[in-house]
């Protein structure tokens, strides 16, 4: 079993290792290697067309991530003040939002989208089209489903007695919330907040449909490896695999953290 087990994780992480390690290869020829060398990082970043990407792609993401964390913890508010087959309801949007396939939520979005933009468009007398506000609302839409459940389960694990004690200490609802509820829910909140723009900063299926003529980061990697893989290819996967690494982990550390209890 222990060697099965061994196979299985160079089965998934040997080819993530062939990126990375091809990123430092000093020749143009990715399966050629021609010794060690970061020349294709300083060429990838020096390079206008991956620049521009890099900043959209950054945008959107940010962007995102903050919409998501206020729309999603607003939405876990919510939720907690409400029962029985209204909250069972909203609780199963939540959860489709969250299963529902990427290519799904794109191509319905781009539906949607464009639905609207015919309609909109000859009584308003403008020209309404595809851009990063849509890659932003198509993932606020995944992402704050992924929020809520983070916060939500913070907030049911949340020991009540110091909401109670606030109140007996005639504390107003917003001094309630602003000094105990949300410092209590602040780890739940930066983790969503990390894992939004980290789901958007790597989303690739649902901008391909609804970016129109602006690129992100992912569908430029993914036009570029049309006319085959270069070390500069791999250099800007390198970035965008360890930029989703390093947030991931540190989502996981915030959240472990604010599970520990006090004192």
């Amino acid at each position: 079993m222990r060697l099965y087990a061994i196979l299985i994780y160079v089965f998934l992480y040997a080819p993530i290792a062939f990126i990375v390690g091809g990123s430092f290869n000093a020749g143009k020829q990715t399966m050629v290697w021609q010794g060690f060398s970061l020349d294709w990082y300083a060429k990838a970043f020096a390079n206008p067309l991956i620049m521009e990407a890099l900043t959209t792609s950054l945008y959107i993401a940010l962007v995102n991530a903050v919409l998501s964390a206020v729309i999603g913890t607003l939405t876990a508010l919510g939720l907690e003040r409400v029962s029985g087959w209204t909250r069972a309801g909203f609780d199963a949007l939540i959860y489709i939002a969250i299963m529902v396939p990427g290519i799904v939520i794109g191509i319905s979005t781009l539906i949607a989208f464009v639905s609207v933009f015919d309609a909109v468009n000859p009584l308003l007398q403008i020209r309404l089209e595809m851009g990063a506000w849509a890659v932003i609302a198509a993932h606020v839409l995944f992402n704050t489903a992924v929020v809520a459940l983070l916060v939500r389960a913070r907030l049911q694990g949340m020991d009540r007695s110091l909401v109670e004690a606030s109140e007996d200490l005639y504390a107003t609802p917003f001094g309630t919330f602003r000094q105990v509820v949300l410092p209590l829910l602040a780890p739940s909140i930066l983790a969503g907040f990390l894992l939004a723009f980290t789901f958007s900063f790597e989303d690739f299926i649902i901008a391909y449909f609804v970016a129109g003529p602006d690129v992100t980061l992912p569908i430029y990697i993914f036009s570029s490896i049309r006319r085959g893989v270069t070390p500069e290819i791999n250099a800007v996967g390198s970035v965008v695999l360890i930029t989703s690494f390093v947030l991931l982990i540190a989502a996981q550390l915030i959240l472990r953290r604010g599970e520990r209890p006090a004192g």
